[in-house]
């Protein structure tokens, strides 16, 4: 059995009976006015983060969302779209479609906003997508393609790349690790199911996205997620997991490389009342601007003493300058 039909079967038993505790995530549920969330749709809420971002959402956009859980994010979605089929839930799994469309029936009566023909399901491949070239505006999984080898993977962020508009949104949301893992963590099919022994590490998911021709990246978010111990675990070392929360924007990729966006600020707090470096970046005396890593990098080279460039916060709320 490979690894993918693992994967099947695990959210197959979580679309069947409920698993609280399948991917623990400590970020706190979007609450909006207006917007009731059934708490079946909570307990199968089978993500580490969010992908649910207002600024994203405006001018009711098309939006697709890989994975589809309990549907509480496409429910979330919906609430910002409010059309018929503005949003379309993909997922492999026929027991976790069934799930999502009884839970739709529940929203439906806790939301007088809400129709079930806002979202459309469909069953369909993460790795092949029934969804036409540039047709989406923001498309979204959460703690999916932490699942994929890295064929996989590539294959899964092309296909995204594929359905997005120009200057589309690919929002995500995966576990990351830092640290080696060894081969027995990384050969458990299961563990790598459960979102945990496929966690690569930051540079190397940025890289895969830029790879495939993403042009600006967006760290938003950054937390613990878990903890993998020798007692629990096979493993002489005890490894830490986080949770990552990114954008991946379909913006041409610029000719000296895309622009990463990690948290960090610039600051000029020289006597004049701003600083031009002359290649687009104006900065006024003492307000710091958040710039791309690539801008950081530029701007601490230049011989001054009155510029300050702080280090990635990995949180990033957008505003900055390339």
């Amino acid at each position: 059995m490979s690894y993918l039909d693992v994967t099947k079967d695990v959210y197959k038993e979580a679309a069947l009976t409920p698993d609280v505790g399948l991917c623990c995530t400590t970020t706190p549920i979007w609450q909006f006015p207006g917007l009731s969330i059934p708490t079946i749709m909570q307990e199968m809420n089978y993500g580490c983060g969010s992908t649910v971002h207002p600024r994203d959402l405006v001018n009711n956009p098309k939006i697709l969302y890989v994975g589809v859980g309990g549907g509480m994010e496409l429910l979330q979605f919906a609430y910002f779209s409010r059309q018929k089929e503005g949003v379309i839930g993909i997922d492999v799994v026929d027991e976790m479609l069934d799930a999502s469309r009884k839970n739709f029936v529940l929203a439906e009566a806790q939301n007088d906003w809400f129709q079930s023909d806002f979202v459309t399901l469909k069953k369909g491949d993460a790795l092949q997508l029934p969804v036409e070239d540039e047709s989406i505006d923001v498309a979204a999984q959460n703690c999916l393609f932490n699942i994929f080898k890295v064929e996989e993977l590539k294959k899964a962020l092309e296909e995204m790349y594929r359905v997005l508009k120009p200057h589309g949104r690919l929002v995500m949301s995966d576990p990351i690790c830092e640290q080696p893992m060894n081969q027995t963590l990384r050969d458990d099919e299961r563990l790598r199911a459960l979102c945990l022994s496929g966690s690569i590490t930051l540079k190397d998911y940025i890289k895969m996205l830029t790879d495939v021709g993403f042009g600006t990246i967006e760290i938003r978010a950054k937390r613990p997620y878990r903890i993998l111990d020798k007692k629990h675990y096979p493993t002489e070392e005890t490894i830490f997991i986080e949770s990552v929360e990114v954008c991946a924007i379909k913006d041409p990729m610029p000719e000296d490389g895309p622009c990463v966006f990690t948290g960090k600020a610039a600051i000029y707090f020289g006597d004049e009342d701003f600083f031009d470096d002359k290649k687009g970046h104006v900065l006024l005396q003492n307000q710091p601007l958040a710039v791309c890593d690539k801008t950081a990098g530029a701007l601490a080279k230049i011989n001054r003493n009155d510029l300050y460039i702080s280090e990635s916060t990995f949180h990033y709320d957008g505003g900055g300058c390339c």
